[in-house]
């Protein structure tokens, strides 16, 4: 992955909302499989050095992915996604919510929307961007996930990302 391909991360209490902007330098289909398949998914859905465990998912309109992020010592912190609209390859959106280990979701949540898009980049290879809006339910729960290190540990986590597609475009 190159550094200089572009990211950008902005939090508008105002509306709630924070919005990050990420390039991967691979294809659009390996960068949708990375986010829409829990094999690929649990490889990179948390900031180092925690990690990813998920226990179901069922990736469709109205399926759910349930899955928790897993400390060093053992420590969960589980979440729930209900998946609210999937259009292939160009974009889902879900409704998110931390949850216990028993799926019983701490509201309020936050809805989540992603977009894809294949682009050239600089070399004339494909790049793919991918746009993410996610408007929170309440301040409260936004200024938690901030307070929590939502910043850093989900750019991290993209980070983790773009090394991770960077080894699986070169097998």
């Amino acid at each position: 992955m190159s550094s200089s391909l572009p990211f950008d991360f902005t939090v508008d209490k105002s509306t709630k909302t924070v919005f990050v902007n990420r390039v991967f330098d691979a294809e659009l289909s390996l960068v949708w499989d990375a986010f829409t398949k829990p094999e690929i998914l649990d490889q990179w859905w948390a900031p180092k050095p925690w990690s990813s465990k998920t226990k179901f998912m069922n990736f469709e309109v109205g399926g759910r992915r349930f899955y928790a992020m897993v400390s060093p010592e053992g420590a969960a912190r589980w979440s729930i996604q209900k998946y609210t609209s999937i259009t292939p390859k160009t974009n889902f959106k879900f409704a998110g919510a931390f949850a216990d280990e028993n799926e019983n979701p701490d509201l309020p949540g936050s809805d989540w929307d992603f977009t894809f898009s294949e682009q050239t980049g600089s070399e004339g290879d494909p790049v793919t961007k991918v746009s993410i809006t996610i408007k929170n339910e309440s301040l409260e729960r936004m200024e938690r996930m901030i307070e929590m290190g939502f910043t850093q540990g989900f750019a991290m986590t993209l980070n983790s990302l773009g090394e991770l597609l960077k080894s699986l475009s070169q097998k």
